[in-house]
């Protein structure tokens, strides 16, 4: 099973979005995980509603710590949040989408990070069937 690490500071909005969405319309022999450098103690609430209008429950889900074992499993890794304080990931394909971070932004608004995420986890999902 091949693996994509979706990262982000907190692990609490745009990395389990992503996760989330990448699961749903994972290519057959992948899957994806999500952590990040300082975990939230739980995930946003609003990221929870933004998902459920998706379909997705993500009510099971934790924020976890990124690791050095999640890195070295991981096939390729995106790094989801945007400005100086993203971590570093080490991992044998890393890509950085710089999607602004929407724990304080209204609803609607977070709801346009959401559909970003979910057109840029559809295109990865597209590049990784045509390897």
């Amino acid at each position: 099973m091949k693996t994509v690490l979706f990262v982000c500071m907190e692990n609490s909005f745009r990395s389990q979005i992503a996760e989330a969405y990448f699961n749903k319309h994972a290519p057959e022999g992948w899957k994806a995980v999500s952590a990040g450098l300082t975990p939230a103690e739980r995930v946003h609430p609003n990221a929870f509603k933004l998902m459920l209008e998706e379909g997705i429950d993500m009510s099971h889900k934790k924020p976890q710590i990124m690791t050095r074992e999640l890195q070295e499993k991981a096939d390729a890794a995106v790094i989801v949040c945007s400005g100086s304080l993203c971590p570093v990931v080490y991992a044998k394909h890393v890509e950085e989408w710089n999607m602004p971070d929407p724990a304080k932004m209204t609803l609607d608004e977070a709801r346009k990070i959401r559909d970003a995420i979910k057109e840029k986890v559809l295109d990865l999902v597209k590049r990784l069937v045509g390897e």
